[in-house]
């Protein structure tokens, strides 16, 4: 008897205790971009936006603003502005603007990543201006900017014009002293958002950018590519403009570094490239050997001299954006890194960009 009331009880208490942590659909309000913004007063500016899952509403996202001193304070002045339970479970974007990027994100990014139901897989973005604008705004046909502005993110990082960065890729970054985070810039167009290039960190903090143009160059300085696609201007030859465009491009990367002494190093990045000519307005006939290996040259050295000149602008600005320092860390003893001031030798390190374009395939009648 009294193993039936003590059987019948404990299956009241879970029963009891399952029920107090039911979460009904319609009654949650799943956040899926986060912006957040430099306020006046060193405040902080945080935009949410929430889909409306009721099909029968004429809206389609709940907007929410709230200006705070912190970003775990903005979630609960955000939560008291909407009837529905706020969870981060379904979060995908953070957008920062451009003025919080120039401050620093490293305390942001740290609260996002202790949330334990934020994933860390959520997409960070830097934008051009005021991401709270921009995620307000809406850009037709598209119904919410926040899904719109990730599938942006997600189509332009699969043909390497920009590097998917997430939180965890963000953070990895900032704590390895050999490398320096990276995030996708989008800007408001007008009908339209867009990639207006790549932003680069010193540390934690957003100091100049490469362009969008030149998105696929700067992919090859960090790694291997099996996608992309560049257009090469040749310039003029017999009154002609000459241009290329380089479709389906697969890229191996090796580098070494040498120890010059005294702290100096060579660092040398050697690509190799084959790709597939999609399009091409010169003289020579791809279809000769000897002509399609002249052109194989004339754009591996157009490749190699705008790779020269965005390690320039790296070096101008003092961001190890390509991770120099990872190789130069793992060619020294853990002593002998520890006592260099990287940060002070790096924009004097001699880099040498080594490329070498081979021609798959150039079309039927070319």
């Amino acid at each position: 008897m009294y193993k039936r009331l003590s059987a019948v009880l404990l299956m009241m208490l879970l029963l009891t205790g399952c029920n107090s942590d039911q979460r009904i659909l319609e009654k949650l309000g799943m956040m899926q971009t986060a912006s957040y913004d430099l306020a006046e007063n060193d405040q902080l500016k945080a935009t949410l936006s929430v889909p409306v899952i009721d099909p029968e509403s004429s809206e389609h996202r709940h907007l929410l603003t709230a200006v705070t001193d912190s970003l775990k304070e903005a979630r609960v002045q955000l939560s008291n502005q909407i009837d529905l339970l706020l969870v981060s479970g379904q979060l995908r974007s953070v957008l920062f603007g451009l003025s919080l990027a120039k401050e620093g994100l490293a305390d942001h990014v740290d609260t996002l990543i202790r949330d334990p139901s934020i994933a860390l897989g959520v997409q960070v973005t830097v934008v051009d201006g005021d991401a709270g604008k921009l995620l307000s705004k809406t850009f037709k046909p598209n119904k919410d900017t926040g899904t719109y502005v990730n599938h942006l993110l997600k189509k332009e990082s699969s043909s390497n014009i920009i590097p998917p960065t997430t939180l965890y890729e963000f953070t990895r970054e900032y704590y390895d002293d050999g490398i320096d985070p990276i995030a996708p810039i989008v800007k408001d167009g007008g009908d339209r958002a867009g990639i207006s290039g790549i932003a680069l960190f010193q540390d934690d903090r957003f100091v100049t950018k490469i362009p969008a143009k030149d998105g696929i160059i700067f992919a090859l300085l960090r790694g291997n590519i099996n996608q992309g696609e560049l257009s090469v201007n040749l310039g003029e030859r017999n009154g002609r403009k000459e241009m290329v465009m380089l479709s389906s491009m697969l890229n191996k990367r090796k580098v070494s570094v040498q120890h010059l002494g005294d702290n100096r190093f060579k660092f040398i990045i050697a690509n190799s490239i084959h790709g597939s000519v999609l399009e091409y307005t010169g003289h020579e006939d791809l279809s000769q050997s000897k002509d399609r290996h002249k052109l194989e040259a004339d754009i591996a050295e157009y490749i190699s001299d705008k790779a020269q000149e965005v390690v320039r602008q790296l070096q101008q600005n003092n961001v190890d954006s390509i991770g120099i320092g990872q190789y130069v860390r793992n060619s020294l003893s853990y002593k002998a890194w520890k006592s260099l001031n990287w940060r002070k030798v790096y924009p004097g390190v001699e880099v040498e960009c080594r490329v070498k374009v081979t021609i798959k395939d150039y079309g039927k009648y070319m």
